[in-house]
């Protein structure tokens, strides 16, 4: 079978995102190949059309099956088992993230609950054994059982995601840090284990028991797994690892230690979450060669640079974690500088309206103080383009 050109690139491209997911490159491309084809084809066809050894497309159709989005069919007047892909893209999505959990993250999960109780109940002092300390402070402070003060383990309800913190902090609609650590329990207090006869809990809601295992965390800490995504490039980073940070120090009243681990570079290093935010800032946000880079995409360049400023306060939100340098040097790269900010403002106003508030913001939170001539002219520059953009 000859493909034209753009299904070659399709299925080119598919076998690269397959990689990026964890899959093999051929069982992507294989896929690809049966998801675009108008007809259920025979392991030899796809082997001869993709150029890949008849074994490899057995094996590869076999995970697919597995995975529940390629099925096996029967053509009429042909011996051979055909096959075809699901077409419906968004069931298809739906069937693989179901799949990932059960394949991924439900085990992993039954192995931290296990891990937990099994260190729990050996026979070993507490002075060396925390875990059981913990648990038998727990049982008797909330005179509890053992199942109970096991629990580690808490997500979301089942069929929720996310933890809300990052639109609560980007829609500014929350008045103390407080309110930040609480919701970040509120969504993630359900409960997931298993009792001590086996027995599956799932998506339980237990506040009192997560509110207990906070009470005792010292530390927080978050591992970087991507080049190109970096702390102040998404809100789920500070969603997440500043949401538990806040919601640590509302129950310890104290600021747990939180750490960042770079596993991607050759020596893997272990920094703290200032230091971290510091890194990025320079090579991303006030490097001249990442914003002039970002420019020459336009409309889109200036909302990503917004959106760093905006990911950067979220570190000043959830975890105090922002030197006010950094604030007084973002007003200067892209507000004070006329040239620049006219720049900016050509290319996409209401980036430029959404980075300045938020500086307003950092200030009137108590995040940075800068010279008051600084503070009048970001908020002149606010009110004039709100102005602005309502005549527009």
């Amino acid at each position: 079978m000859k493909l034209d050109a753009i299904q070659e690139k399709f299925i080119l491209h598919w076998g690269e995102m397959g990689t990026r997911w964890g899959i093999n490159r051929t069982v992507a491309q294989i896929h690809a190949l049966l998801y675009i084809y108008p007809r259920p084809l025979s392991a030899e066809e796809i082997a001869e059309t993709l150029n890949v050894a008849r074994s490899n497309v057995s094996n590869s159709l076999r995970e697919l099956q597995g995975w529940r989005i390629v099925k096996l069919v029967h053509v009429m007047g042909d011996k051979r088992d055909h096959f075809e892909s699901m077409k419906d893209v968004w069931e298809m999505f739906r069937i693989v993230l179901d799949e990932r959990k059960r394949r991924e993250i439900d085990p992993t999960m039954t192995l931290l609950d296990k891990a937990v109780r099994r260190v729990a109940v050996l026979d070993e002092p507490h002075e060396m054994n925390y875990v059981r300390r913990n648990i038998s402070e727990g049982m008797q402070q909330a005179a509890s059982g053992f199942d109970d003060a096991a629990t580690r383990v808490f997500s979301n309800a089942p069929g929720n995601y996310g933890t809300n913190v990052n639109f609560m902090v980007m829609d500014s609609q929350w008045e103390t840090a407080e309110t930040l650590g609480d919701l970040f329990v509120t969504r993630k207090c359900f409960a997931y284990s298993r009792d001590s006869q086996g027995r599956t809990v799932e998506g339980r809601e237990a506040r009192h028991l997560m509110d207990d295992a906070l009470s005792r965390v010292e530390a927080t800490y978050q591992n970087l797994d991507s080049f190109e995504i970096g702390l102040t490039d998404v809100d789920h980073y500070f969603e997440y690892l500043g949401g538990v940070s806040k919601a640590v120090e509302l129950r310890t009243n104290a600021r747990p230690a939180i750490y960042v681990c770079d596993s991607l570079s050759p020596q893997t290093r272990v920094r703290s979450l200032e230091e971290t935010v510091r890194l990025e800032t320079r090579s991303k946000t006030l490097n001249p060669k990442w914003y002039e880079g970002m420019l020459k995409h336009g409309f889109r360049g200036v909302a990503e640079i917004e959106n760093h400023v905006a990911n950067t306060f979220g570190w000043s939100a959830t975890a105090d974690a922002v030197d006010p340098w950094i604030y007084t040097e973002i007003s200067k790269t892209f507000v004070m500088d006329p040239i620049m900010f006219k720049r900016l403002l050509d290319l996409n106003p209401h980036s430029v309206h959404s980075l300045t508030k938020r500086l307003v913001e950092a200030h009137d939170r108590g995040y940075w103080n800068p010279e008051e001539e600084i503070v009048e002219r970001l908020r002149d520059i606010v009110a004039d383009l709100q102005v602005d953009m309502g005549a527009a």
